[in-house]
């Protein structure tokens, strides 16, 4: 696994490209596996820290306890008015609790370990799509679409 400060390094571009998305907005989507392995989706928020990206959650909510089970989740950055400006950011990886964490037993707190980041764009002269990834152990790759 790859903390967001490990990505960052690898893909300076399009991690930052990725966390102005997380920025540009509060609320964002998290995909997480419910018990019998179907998806589910909740609204999140994620905090971003020098030390990797961190998301919350209400204490014994259904998405921490699928996350406490099976720590694989998918983040969709929220992609504000739908203009597609600065892309739209989607981030894959594992989820981690934090159980010594202020409010401990009142909230839970997970860090993101971070697999995949994609970023799919409008390219400026608005014939095509850019698609940008990042995958742990393999690095950046750009294709565009049209």
């Amino acid at each position: 696994m790859s903390t967001w400060p490990d990505v960052s390094a690898a893909a300076p571009d399009l991690a930052a490209a990725a966390e102005a998305r997380l920025r540009a907005t509060k609320h964002h989507v998290l995909a997480t596996l419910r018990r019998d392995g179907s998806p589910r989706v909740s609204g999140t928020e994620v905090e971003i820290r020098d030390d990797g990206l961190y998301l919350g959650s209400m204490w014994q909510a259904v998405k921490a306890g699928d996350l406490r089970r099976d720590g694989r989740f998918s983040l969709h950055a929220n992609p504000g008015d739908g203009s597609m400006a600065g892309g739209d950011a989607k981030l894959s990886g594992v989820a981690m609790e934090v159980t010594d964490h202020p409010g401990a037993g009142e909230s839970h707190l997970f860090r993101l370990d971070v697999t995949e980041v994609v970023l799919t764009s409008v390219h400026p002269d608005g014939d095509r799509l850019v698609i940008e990834s990042w995958r742990q152990g393999e690095g950046v790759r750009r294709v565009e679409r049209r």
